[in-house]
């Protein structure tokens, strides 16, 4: 068995650079690589250019990391909660490629799976066909989508073990696995970090092959993104 585990978050980014690209999972603030983000604001790169579902909010997730302008460009699908982003964005400061969630998705999953470009209907007609191949297929037109892959993947899981298998729970089951395997390097942060034969293998979501770093984090906020309340 490989010992894949570092001993902390800082440990574990200690060699990511500025100008690289990073995925990291997530929807919406759950599933978040919190630890991670925060090794990653006490570095202080810039040059990022990062995958994402979403952007963070302003004081928490990737937001922060746009705060300090560490962010050069995002890859995102939903971005409609952090202020920063949208002032970047409007006055010039952040490239930004929006594309639409399930594309985005796909386009994470086939780097994952090592396929250059597929097909999809989805933004014919659209903005995000400029510039991309379009053909008809049985009468309908498809344009075609190429593959992201990142230099570091860094996703959060909810279990995890010493050589790297790891257990999503719920909700955050969300981009992290196909993350995980697009990532030329993978970081895994976990809630709980246990011995080789503890979990079972029916439960695994992302085999241990694809991860290169394990750690078990702490103090996670899993903060809820809109909090309503009653009066």
């Amino acid at each position: 068995m490989i010992n894949k585990t570092v001993k902390n978050a800082m440990e574990a980014v200690a060699d990511i650079p500025g100008n690289c690209m990073l995925m990291m999972g997530g929807f919406g603030l759950s599933g978040i690589p919190e630890n991670c983000i925060q090794a990653l604001l006490a570095k202080n790169i810039s040059g990022l250019t990062i995958v994402s579902n979403n952007a963070g909010v302003d004081d928490f997730g990737i937001g922060l990391l746009l705060k300090k302008r560490m962010v050069k460009k995002m890859i995102s699908s939903y971005v409609g909660e952090n202020a920063e982003f949208e002032r970047q964005l409007l006055s010039g400061e952040l490239e930004v490629d929006l594309i639409p969630q399930g594309t985005l998705a796909e386009r994470v999953r086939a780097g994952g799976a090592g396929i250059p470009a597929f097909f999809t209907p989805a933004g014919v007609g659209t903005e995000v066909a400029e510039g991309k191949e379009i053909r008809e297929f049985e009468g309908k037109l498809y344009l075609m989508e190429r593959w992201l892959r990142a230099d570091f993947s860094i996703v959060k899981a909810w279990k995890g073990d010493t050589s790297g298998n790891l257990i999503f729970k719920g909700t955050a089951r969300n981009f992290n696995p196909m993350m995980a395997a697009a990532g030329k390097i993978c970081i895994a942060e976990v809630e709980e970090l246990v011995q080789p034969g503890e979990l079972d293998p029916n439960q695994i979501h992302t085999p241990g092959i694809y991860v290169q770093r394990i750690f078990q984090g702490e103090n996670y906020e899993k903060r809820i993104e809109q909090r309503t309340v009653t009066q």
